[in-house]
């Protein structure tokens, strides 16, 4: 199979990963080529050494470049801002064959808004994989009114082909995912910003009593602060009050403390 990402950050790169590992030839377009290259090595070298991949094998099917006419997929990753992914998906279009499935991997974003900018924006489909992608057995499906089940069928095709499990979420602001994890991730926030516990024992409560397998507040610092907090502008904006960003995440976005890519968020990294 032939797949195409555009996007080679830690998303795209890990999707890019897991489908050269299952075989496929994936083609990556991101103006830091070299970066996104080394990203995709480096995974492939951990997934080799778990038996899970040839890496020098896959890395023979990686090409960066532009979207090729003939890739059965298309998964947009690059940030989360609706403009660009909406050029993004416009020029994928273009570029890619008429049968092609497009997909977005937006965590909270309208499918049915980034499609209206499409010819044909039933091919769109939200496939929302989750970090780290190799690891992560998860993925969200976000179809719309226009999903024609021929694409959802393909869709779940492809998580399938992937050995992740596939939930089906009708196209709503936040999906499940995003809706229930920021939610609980702000809460979260809140009782550090009133002093009800420190950061360490909030996470530790919800591992250890409810299972989590990484607290909200380590997850939010994983992720980025700063994502998080565009997030959840996005829903505020649409659902209302219950998600009004705390001020302690404003203020810890504008002091530059992001999480672990900044190297400090409500853990030092």
């Amino acid at each position: 199979m032939k797949v195409a990402v555009i996007g080679g950050g830690r998303m795209g790169s890990g999707i890019a990963q897991v489908f050269l590992a299952r075989g496929d030839h994936v083609t990556v377009q991101e103006p830091e080529e070299e970066a996104a290259r080394r990203r995709i090595a480096d995974g492939l070298a951990i997934a080799e050494s778990k038996g899970l991949a040839d890496r020098a094998e896959a890395l023979g099917r990686l090409v960066m470049g532009e979207v090729p006419p003939d890739a059965e997929l298309v998964i947009e990753a690059v940030p989360e801002d609706p403009a660009l992914k909406a050029r993004v998906l416009a020029a994928a279009e273009a570029s890619a064959g008429e049968d092609a499935v497009l997909a977005t991997n937006t965590s909270s974003l309208s499918i049915a808004e980034l499609a209206a900018v499409l010819d044909r924006p039933d091919r769109l489909v939200g496939l929302h994989f989750f970090n780290p992608v190799p690891v992560q057995r998860l993925v969200e499906i976000v179809v719309t009114r226009a999903t024609p089940p021929e694409v959802l069928a393909r869709a779940r095709g492809y998580a399938e082909r992937l050995g992740k499990t596939a939930v089906v979420v009708r196209d709503s602001p936040g999906f499940a995912t995003s809706r229930l994890g920021v939610l609980l991730g702000l809460e979260a926030v809140r009782m550090v910003e009133e002093g009800v516990a420190a950061p360490e024992d909030i996470d530790t409560a919800m591992t250890l009593g409810y299972g989590h397998p990484m607290g909200p507040l380590r997850l939010g610092d994983l992720v980025g602060l700063d994502v998080r907090l565009a997030i959840a502008e996005y829903l505020h904006a649409r659902l209302g009050p219950r998600f009004e960003p705390p001020r302690l995440l404003r203020d810890k976005v504008a002091a530059g403390e992001l999480g672990r890519k900044s190297g400090k968020g409500f853990y030092e990294w």
